[in-house]
């Protein structure tokens, strides 16, 4: 199955009110594309749940606090239209940025409290350009729902929470996070590293997992060879970031009753 591809904001709107849709169910994912096996879970369970299938492929500028690492994201096109196709996706949506910020960003979604801690405190604006970008693209497709890996927990709860605050109809699915065999959270950002830096970077998941205090995980981390941003635990949840081979990687697990 080849996905129909959209490129325009006016294409998809054209697309969405035509009479194909019409009392069909919608399941979207959004990705910035550089799509793996993560990507493709979301992207079965959508295809499970829904008549039609959208998945968005837009690396969103705003969300990048440094430059540099928007220029070295990972685009692979052609792949992840390969595996669109695999997974039966109906529809690719994938605008150019002056389309989608023709307001050159004037306007934007802030949330004042959760979003300020961890990422938002390491990545200064970040959290405003992610949920902006969904607003808009939830407003676009219209989907009945749509799918967000638990791997960017923080980022799944405050689009959880924007969605339910600003009155959207979607209904927002988590997603359990994707690992290899080792352990490692699947990303786009792990094809950067070497292949030594990926066996290294499967530690990170079971020292996050394996220390009970969150100073004792912080420095085994360290120990093991990480850079690390921050190490905290909130609802339940251990989140971590740390830095490898200079590649930033972020993960969470469930704080276990053995912790």
């Amino acid at each position: 199955m080849k996905p129909q591809v959209v490129r325009s904001v006016a294409g998809w709107r054209s697309v969405r009110t035509s009479d194909g849709f019409q009392d069909k169910s919608v399941g979207f994912v959004p990705t910035m594309g550089a799509l793996h096996e993560g990507h493709a879970a979301l992207i079965e369970r959508a295809r499970a749940g829904n008549d039609f299938v959208v998945l968005s492929i837009f690396v969103n500028p705003t969300q990048f606090n440094d430059p540099k690492d928007f220029e070295r994201y990972p685009i692979t096109w052609d792949a992840d239209l390969a595996m669109a196709g695999e997974k039966r996706v109906d529809y690719v949506i994938a605008p150019d940025s002056r389309e989608i910020y023709a307001d050159a960003y004037r306007f934007r979604v802030s949330e004042s409290t959760f979003s300020n801690v961890m990422e938002g405190a390491f990545r200064p604006g970040h959290f405003d350009g992610v949920l902006t970008v969904v607003l808009k693209l939830l407003l676009l497709v219209r989907p009945d729902r749509a799918y967000f890996g638990e791997k960017d927990r923080q980022q799944l709860m405050l689009v959880k929470d924007m969605a339910a605050a600003f009155l959207l109809p979607t209904e927002i699915v988590p997603c359990p996070t994707v690992r290899t065999p080792e352990g490692l959270a699947l990303s786009s950002r792990n094809r950067l590293l070497s292949p030594e830096g990926r066996v290294k970077a499967a530690e990170f998941a079971r020292i996050l997992r394996t220390h009970k205090d969150v100073g004792e995980a912080r420095q085994r981390l360290a120990d093991a060879g990480f850079s690390v941003d921050y190490v905290e635990n909130h609802d339940q949840w251990r989140f971590g970031a740390v830095r490898l081979e200079g590649i930033r990687l972020i993960d969470n697990v469930p704080i276990e009753d053995s912790l």
